[in-house]
């Protein structure tokens, strides 16, 4: 079985200035078995732009997706063909993204409003590729009635030979809300989600949205095909080491906070040595101790200290040590 078969188990969600390639390589020093996603990359970006920038990525961040932002089905597919001769395990069209900019580009929530073009978009990507090519949505946008606007769109997309679906289980207003507020304040409909799955056996259904953490995904995706966390993930990143045990049974012990930035260490020394500033990949971490004696100074020394001039693993050491010192000193008082 490849590392991509079901890894669709459990993912982490595509997030715009977060999942970037330094967040996914730590994030695979968590987990070997959940699929990664990079931020979502506009079609055009894709064709015309600086592709190593903005696609490049490590093979140990296998098994890893591309979301693409589109809407115009050549582009789609070309960028899609891009993306897959790059080595992506899948390409995932972004038809969820509330933002002003995407609604201006014609692409992400919007989209909803038009499934027939998203089926045609889906269409051509799967003619361009043979990775397999999947699709995240919100339920509905604005007005639109949520059984009928998601079940619309899946069944359109579904008639152009998509299987794959990751639903973001709440509506997104495109007026009055920012992306932020979309996030959070309109209500979360699991239920509708079982319902499609119910209801379209075959398909396979991924749960997003409000999913605080792997305990919570875990019953709210129960009946599901998988759960898709996103900042829960990013800001608990520790939850990850429960993963492959509790969604994937594999047998290997979890892995602690420590033992992942053992193994995130050498992709650190690595780019370091590429010139990356250090900050760059430890502000990925800061929550990496969230709960832990010492968590806030963990915090602190690499906020204030890797965007340094010369910034090297030694103060991810520090950082370590502030926190193993407030952990003996509990223990010693216990």
């Amino acid at each position: 079985m490849s590392a991509y078969a079901d890894s669709h188990r459990f993912s982490v969600a595509p997030m715009m200035d977060w999942t970037d390639r330094h967040c996914r390589a730590f994030h695979r020093a968590l987990t070997k078995r959940a699929l990664l996603y990079t931020e979502m990359v506009t079609a055009p970006a894709v064709i015309h732009g600086d592709r190593a920038r903005l696609l490049g990525f490590d093979p140990i961040e296998h098994p890893v997706a591309l979301q693409l932002g589109g809407s115009d089905p050549a582009e789609l597919a070309q960028a899609a063909r891009i993306g897959a001769d790059m080595g992506y395990d899948e390409i995932n069209l972004n038809v969820g993204c509330p933002s002003d900019r995407v609604q201006s580009g014609r692409f992400g929530a919007c989209l909803m409003r038009e499934p027939d073009l998203v089926a045609e978009c889906m269409a051509a990507i799967r003619a361009a590729v043979a990775v397999p090519a999947t699709v995240k949505c919100r339920i509905g946008v604005d007005d639109q009635a949520p059984e009928e606007s998601l079940y619309t769109l899946v069944d359109a997309c579904a008639s152009a030979g998509v299987t794959t679906f990751v639903v973001h289980a709440r509506k997104a207003w495109l007026q009055g809300l920012s992306p932020k507020e979309n996030r959070d304040i309109p209500p979360l409909d699991y239920d509708l989600v079982r319902r499609l799955k119910a209801d379209r056996p075959r398909l396979t259904i991924i749960l997003n949205g409000g999913l605080a953490d792997l305990d919570h995904a875990l019953a709210e995706s129960r009946g599901l095909d998988g759960a898709m966390l996103g900042r829960a993930a990013y800001h608990t990143p520790a939850i990850l080491g429960e993963v492959d045990r509790r969604v994937f049974g594999a047998a290997a012990p979890d892995v602690d906070a420590y033992a992942a930035l053992q193994a995130y260490r050498s992709y650190m020394a690595d780019r370091l040595a590429e010139g990356v500033g250090l900050a760059a990949m430890t502000r990925h971490m800061l929550g990496l101790m969230h709960g832990r004696p010492g968590a806030r100074a963990f915090r602190r020394i690499l906020t204030v200290d890797s965007i340094k001039p010369g910034a090297g693993l030694e103060v991810v050491d520090r950082a370590v040590e502030a926190v193993r010192d407030a952990e003996r000193r509990r223990a010693e008082a216990a």
